[in-house]
């Protein structure tokens, strides 16, 4: 899974994955009307859906190729979740977590309507980051900041995986070789809730 995927055909399955899952459908009726603006909007639990160029920059860092095993840590609205199912396509799974049930409730009832039967999202552990038990993961995504990288997280990434996540305002994406030795690229600044 450590193929790096060509700049242009990333871009093109990017598209193709925003296009086919539109923002509006992972918002409350509320602020529907305000999806196609490029910020973090409200959904319940005082939770956010994050702002579209956020998502696509985490979505290009950690090049989901298809047929991967996906985790998807925040699943909140399951937009992301959604997009990461799009990326894998049926031939792979994503599995999102999320700890408030209320949002598990929401996210579960907008994933279904994008029909990806092989993408699903569960009630999160308190006090456990991810899915240990679900593990390894060819690609993990978190869309909560940690104030420093969760070893946890590390543990459940294959070998030849790659992990974004917000860590002390800084985006990192790690990634781990065959012998699942890791190397660390920290990029631009981004606010995010805290991981719980």
């Amino acid at each position: 899974m450590t193929e790096p995927i060509q700049d242009d055909l990333l871009e093109a399955r990017l598209d193709a994955a925003f296009e086919a899952t539109p923002r509006a459908d992972y918002l409350p009726e509320k602020v529907r009307d305000r999806a196609g603006q490029d910020r973090p909007l409200p959904i319940p639990r005082n939770q956010t859906n994050s702002q579209p160029s956020t998502v696509r920059d985490m979505l290009w860092l950690l090049e989901v190729p298809e047929g991967a095993k996906v985790l998807d840590v925040g699943a909140g609205s399951g937009w992301t979740t959604a997009l990461l199912a799009h990326l894998t396509g049926p031939e792979g799974s994503v599995l999102g977590v999320e700890l408030e049930p209320e949002l598990v409730e929401f996210g579960t009832g907008n994933l279904a309507k994008a029909e990806r039967p092989w993408a699903e999202i569960r009630q999160a552990t308190k006090g456990r980051v991810g899915a240990p038990a679900d593990g390894p993961f060819d690609r993990i995504l978190v869309s909560a900041q940690a104030r420093k990288l969760p070893e946890e997280l590390v543990k459940q990434l294959a070998p030849g995986g790659i992990l974004v996540i917000p860590v002390a305002s800084q985006m990192w994406r790690v990634t781990l070789d065959e012998n699942r030795k890791r190397s660390i690229d920290r990029l631009g600044a981004y606010l995010f809730v805290p991981l719980r």
